[in-house]
């Protein structure tokens, strides 16, 4: 409990050191707000069509206006901040786990972890990222789990190769020797004493790869291999208001993208933030 207390009072002071920080974390919480009770405080059925109100300019009644089907764009752009962000995060956790493990592991105990987890990471940064998570999912289908399975493998290096610089670095540091001496095993030292040391650079990483991993997945949608439609999603959400645009209906692809731009400029914002909560040497 004092350490939670510890953590959140450290948190607090980390924002309003940093201003920035503090309204990216703003942001934050109006996403995740937006994600849990978006379908309920949408106004209307983001799946309800009526030809009677297609492509109506923003109004009182439609605040982004209605698309070609009569579909509320409001109510779609609120409704897909869940899927676009589950998707992120899901991605984002699932390559920070397993990325950080094999980066840790392979610098921690060097030799043949090394070399396997080096061929692994060298393998997937020869493909351009974009179009490998193009070909898994069209290998695998077009399914939120696949684009999900696919942002985690091209995400793999980022984490791996910053764990394995920092943990190397860091395994024959004083506290580390001093932790084997007190008779702790090599997988605790690196567990608690050396690993805890190497998170606050990948802190900055995980945040800009949520950015990123939310354009990935509105990238495959774009171009019809992320999320199958009529489920609204903001990628798919542009690709369709794209065709609208030379005959003036702004409005389709215009309010997606800023939510897509926002969301991505929240998760921007976040590293420094994010690298200070949890560096131990900002805990004074």
């Amino acid at each position: 409990m004092a350490g939670s207390r510890g953590f959140l009072s450290h948190a607090a002071y980390v924002m309003r050191d940093n201003p920035v920080t503090g309204f990216a974390f703003a942001m934050f919480l109006l996403l995740i707000l937006a994600a849990l009770f978006g379908p309920a405080l949408a106004p209307w059925d983001p799946l309800e069509t009526n030809a009677a109100r297609a492509l109506q300019p923003p109004s009182a009644a439609h605040w982004f206006g209605t698309d070609n089907l009569g579909r509320d764009v409001f109510s779609r752009v609120l409704v897909a901040t869940r899927l676009d962000l589950m998707i992120s995060v899901s991605a984002v956790a699932l390559s920070f786990c397993i990325g950080s493990a094999m980066g840790a592991a392979a610098g921690y105990w060097g030799g043949w972890t090394d070399a396997v987890t080096g061929r692994l990471i060298d393998t997937i940064m020869a493909f351009p990222l974009f179009v490998l998570a193009m070909g898994i999912v069209a290998a695998l289908g077009n399914t939120i789990e696949n684009i999900i399975y696919a942002t985690a493998i091209i995400n793999l290096p980022f984490y791996a190769r910053v764990a394995r610089a920092e943990v190397s670095i860091r395994r024959e540091a004083g506290f580390a020797q001093a932790a084997r001496l007190a008779g702790n095993s090599d997988v605790r030292v690196l567990a608690f004493h050396i690993f805890p040391n190497a998170l606050p650079p990948m802190m900055v990483q995980l945040s800009l790869n949520m950015g990123w991993a939310i354009l990935n997945a509105a990238g495959l949608s774009f171009i019809g291999l992320g999320v199958r439609p009529p489920t609204p999603e903001w990628g798919i959400m542009v690709a369709e208001g794209a065709n609208f645009i030379v005959s003036g209906e702004w409005w389709l692809a215009i309010f997606p993208g800023l939510a897509l731009m926002l969301a991505v400029f929240t998760f921007n914002l976040l590293g420094d933030g994010l690298r200070d909560m949890v560096d131990p040497r900002r805990r004074t």
